[in-house]
Formats: structure tokens, sequence, C-alpha cells
């Protein structure tokens, strides 16, 4: 009977001899980094012409993260890479053969991914942090000022949390094709419509990543946002809520339905 530790080991070994998963972890964090850089220059360079309101809310912390919304996507691939790979190449027969608890054989390789998921996501995020705030000038913040540390350590496990969330849906889709068809809009399309769109931004704004983002801010009403009726660590209970939803149906598919 395979044991904690075993199972551990294996699934690490999974991740680390799969170049794939490697990349998107590269690329998230590449990604985040570099436009959130180009971002916070452009600012720097044009805060002059941001009207007073914009200006008045300005938090550079927040800009340091501008290329989160696509960070994110490459954290979604990963996890669904993780968890789809099982199905689409057939080791899932072989997977649950070698790890009969099912449970067991889930959630270590949830623990496994997801633990290396919220640590690139926490080098991301200072990186991201420090690279931005030297482009952004006199316009910068520190790491040291208030709510700030939170912010650039929230950046991390939002990512992280992310992928996770990404993971659970993909078990329990048991497609890589599908859990992609499904993410990869959403998150990229369907919720920054909805969360423009005055009659519906009160629905959006409980969607894992516009309620996990509210982690980003230091200031409130940034850019005159219009004000959630929940703060930075409520948003991210959110997040949580949702990814332990999706971890919850990834199991019970798991063990109701056969390899």
């Amino acid at each position: 009977m395979a044991s904690l530790p075993a199972v551990v080991q294996s699934e690490w070994t999974k991740i680390r001899t799969v170049s794939s998963t490697t990349w998107t972890l590269i690329t998230a964090l590449v990604v985040t980094v570099a436009l959130g850089a180009i971002l916070s220059a452009l600012y720097n360079a044009q805060f002059s012409s941001l009207d007073q309101a914009q200006q008045a809310t300005f938090d550079p912390t927040f800009i340091s993260f501008s290329g989160m919304i696509l960070g994110q996507l490459a954290m979604v691939v990963y996890g669904v890479l993780v968890v789809g790979s099982e199905y689409s190449s057939g080791m899932i027969r072989t997977s649950l053969a070698a790890v009969p608890k099912r449970g067991l054989f889930l959630f270590g390789k949830i623990l496994v991914a997801g633990a290396l998921a919220l640590a690139v996501g926490i080098v991301t995020g200072f990186l991201t942090f420090f690279v931005s705030q030297a482009l952004l000038g006199d316009h910068s913040t520190t790491i040291g000022a208030p709510h700030v540390l939170r912010a650039v350590f929230g950046s991390g496990l939002y990512m992280g949390l992310i992928a996770i969330f990404s993971m659970g849906i993909t078990a329990m889709l048991r497609s890589s094709i599908l859990a992609l068809g499904i993410l990869m809009p959403f998150f990229f399309l369907v919720s920054q419509i909805l969360a423009a769109v005055p009659g519906a931004k009160d629905v959006a704004r409980y969607f894992p990543d516009q309620a996990g983002k509210k982690i980003l801010q230091v200031v409130p009403d940034a850019f005159t946002a219009h004000k959630a009726p929940y703060g930075p660590w409520g948003g991210f209970g959110i997040l949580a809520a949702w990814t332990a939803a999706a971890l919850v149906a990834g199991y019970v598919t798991l063990r109701k339905r056969d390899a």
C-alpha cells in the first residue's frame, strides 16, 4: 500500500521530468514580471496625463501586478496539465493501480504541485514588485509601506490558488482540453467583461479571480474602482472557498467514476 511520502516522491518526479509543466511556471513568472515592468514604466512616463481622480487613487503596488492577468493564464495551464496529463496519456490507470486510495493519490498530487505553484507565485510576486517599483520612479512605494507586504505576499498566494483551483476543475472534468476550453475563456474574457458591465459586476465580483485580486490592492479605491463589499482577505477567502469547492468536486468525481 502506497504511503504519503511515496506518493509525494512519485508526484515530484512526474512534475520535474515533464518539460511542459516546468515551462508553464517559467512563463508565468516571465510574463508577469515583464508586463508589470512595461506598464509601470508607461505609467511613470504618462503620470501627469492622468486625471486628478486617477492620480489621487494611484496604487503603485497594484500597478506592479498588471501583468498578472496573463501570468495567471500560465498558472491555469500548469494546473490543468498537472492533472489532465494523467488522463490524456492514459497513465491514470497505472497511477491508481499503484495508489488504490484515490484521495491519497489526488491530494498527494495537489500537495506537491500546489506547493510548487505557491513557491513560484511568491517569487514572482516579490520579483515583479521590485522591478516595477524601480521603473515607477518618483511614483513608487516601498515594501515597508503600510499593507504593501500583504499585497506582495498575497500576489503569490493568489497565483498559487488559481493553479490549485484549475487542478480541482480538471480532476472534475477529467480532460485537459475541456478544462482549458472552459477556464481560459472564463479568466481571460468572461470574467473581465462581466466585471465591467454595470448590471453584471455585482455578480462578477464574487468570481474567483475578481475576488482574489482584491488582496493585490493597497489603495482600496485604486483608479476609482467600484467598491467591493469585502476587504483584501475577504476577497482571498472567496477565492479559497472556490478552490476548496473545486477540489472537493474533483475528489468526488475521482471516487465515483472509473479511470
